[in-house]
């Protein structure tokens, strides 16, 4: 009889802990889908203030059309990438260098620069890109926990025999960051 009751109470134990280990993924799993979330929102401002950007900064460098060509086509190619943080990261990093050259662009020319318009679009570029950088910083933060929790022993095989699986961080490739880091050059010879 003692040895049914310890081998029911270890079924109650073990039933339990599987249980709360799934919640537990799921809880993390629903938390970096909500991270992302965020992240998006934070992208879908920046692409709806680069026309307003690029339709300002057309009215003073109208000779400029292949910088403001390339930021629109980066915007468009940011916009249409389909998938997770890998997907986006590349595509944001293009649109974010397109950016920098424009923005680079508008320092020669001091009647835009001064221009009320331009100064407030760029002072709400740069809160977007702030609240876009520490929306990618929640949302990695939380793959980080998601996916130490799928790794962790004894989680690990629950994650697996629930098929739950790792979600990727938002970063850019390691050649590439490098040269994130670094400002737009303009050259006009």
């Amino acid at each position: 009889m003692s040895i049914l009751l310890v081998l029911g109470i270890a079924i109650i134990i073990i039933s339990v802990y599987v249980a709360v280990s799934y919640n537990m993924l799921i809880n993390s799993k629903n938390m970096v889908n909500a991270a992302w979330s965020d992240v998006e929102t934070q992208i879908k401002r920046r692409y709806d203030l680069v026309p307003n950007l690029v339709h300002t900064v057309k009215g003073y460098a109208s000779h400029e059309s292949s910088v403001l060509e390339n930021v629109m086509k980066a915007r468009s190619a940011a916009m249409e990438a389909k998938g997770g943080a890998e997907v986006h990261s590349s595509a944001e990093k293009n649109l974010t260098k397109s950016l920098r050259t424009l923005i680079a662009v508008s320092e020669n020319y001091p009647d835009l620069k001064a221009s009320e318009n331009f100064l407030k679009l760029q002072f709400e570029l740069t809160d977007i890109e702030d609240r876009i950088k520490a929306s990618r910083r929640f949302y990695n933060t939380n793959v980080m926990a998601f996916n130490t929790r799928i790794e962790q022993f004894p989680c690990n095989f629950i994650a697996k025999y629930f098929k739950f699986k790792q979600a990727g961080f938002f970063e850019l490739p390691h050649e590439e960051s490098a040269a994130a880091q670094n400002p737009a050059e303009v050259d006009f010879k």
